[in-house]
């Protein structure tokens, strides 16, 4: 509705001027401003210069149709809506404007009820354009909203990765200054475990979908920064890594993250005792929908009957993983 009066603008165009005058007459009567077009081309020319609310529109007019002046409404930068008043009463008529985008249509006659009949359809043409408008602006507020929220989101995850691998820095700093032992391995351990947290938070601020982390990616670089990290202890010669695409949310691919560190570290600690040299292989396979296996596995001593050492990962609560006591040894972790 324009700002100017509270009654709908119409205009309406029909070559028919004695009947344009009595449609003029019955709608300002039932609510209505008319504006009057003789042909196609002056009603375009009239909706270029001024501001209409809605259009009722002739199907059979000299020089340019009613499909045609349609088609040209409709590609106005704000048409508005526009309903087809025809005298013919085939189908064919009302089924092609409606599928060219007008809003509905009527069979023009000149019986008792057909004003009433022509306002109602206006007007209920006007609520389901209002109503759409509406709704456009809503999804167009709640689409700023969402863009708002990812943007803090992802400056809330660029924030904590900075301060996650400021963690590890003081940590190493501090691991550095401690004499070999547990003290050191344990100092060690723990930076390891942050910065698998702080990889995750990096993904998710440098990445376009902050609901999902990209396992592929983000353990691909935590087994290379891994494998760097502890290539000072020569055991391991190299650690090879396969994933498919794949993304979890965010608390799982931590628990994932945390415990391949815990393996992989545990193996450059233990599988390869003395001289000992060889590799870690790490993969993931998908299975059925939804579940996939982490497998880490080395062809060191194994695991003896007695308790593994280091932290290990049995009874995690989240991921759930078993062990085979043999030469090659193979840990398996189901993702749910």
């Amino acid at each position: 509705m324009t700002q100017e009066t509270a009654r709908p603008r119409l205009l309406f165009v029909d070559d028919d001027e004695s009947f344009a005058r009595l449609v003029s007459r019955n709608l300002a009567r039932l609510g209505f401003d008319v504006v009057h077009a003789p042909d196609g081309e002056s009603g375009l020319a009239k909706l270029n210069t001024d501001q209409f609310d809605i259009v009722a529109l002739d199907h059979y007019m000299p020089s340019m149709s009613g499909e045609e002046t349609l088609a040209r409404i409709i590609e106005l930068p704000t048409p508005p809506p526009v309903v087809f008043v025809t005298a013919s009463d085939e189908c064919a008529v009302a089924v092609n404007a409606l599928k060219s985008g007008a809003a509905d249509y009527v069979i023009k006659d000149l019986s008792e009820g057909f004003y009433e009949l022509l306002a109602a359809i206006l007007n209920q043409a006007l609520d389901s354009a209002r109503m759409r408008r509406q709704q456009e602006l809503a999804q167009a507020e709640v689409e700023i909203a969402r863009e708002r929220a990812e943007l803090l989101l992802k400056e809330v995850n660029h924030r904590v990765a900075n301060s996650l691998t400021l963690v590890v820095s003081m940590a190493h700093l501090q691991a550095g200054a401690l004499p070999r032992g547990e003290a050191r391995e344990a100092v060690e351990d723990f930076a390891t475990r942050v910065y698998a947290i702080a990889q995750v938070h990096k993904r998710l601020y440098t990445s376009q979908d902050i609901r999902t982390v990209s396992l592929q990616t983000y353990l691909a670089e935590l087994v290379r920064d891994l494998h760097r990290s502890i290539a000072c202890q020569k055991a391991l010669t190299r650690i090879t890594f396969d994933c498919p695409p794949l993304g979890v949310n965010i608390d799982r691919a931590i628990s994932i993250g945390v415990i391949l560190s815990e393996l992989i570290t545990n193996a450059s600690k233990y599988a390869y005792v003395g001289d000992m040299k060889g590799e870690v292989r790490v993969r993931l396979e998908c299975e059925d929908p939804g579940e996939a296996r982490l497998v880490v596995e080395d062809d060191g001593v194994g695991l003896s009957d007695t308790a593994p050492k280091g932290t290990g990962v049995n009874g995690h609560p989240v991921l759930r993983a078993k062990a085979t006591p043999s030469v090659t040894r193979c840990l398996v972790v189901t993702v749910r």
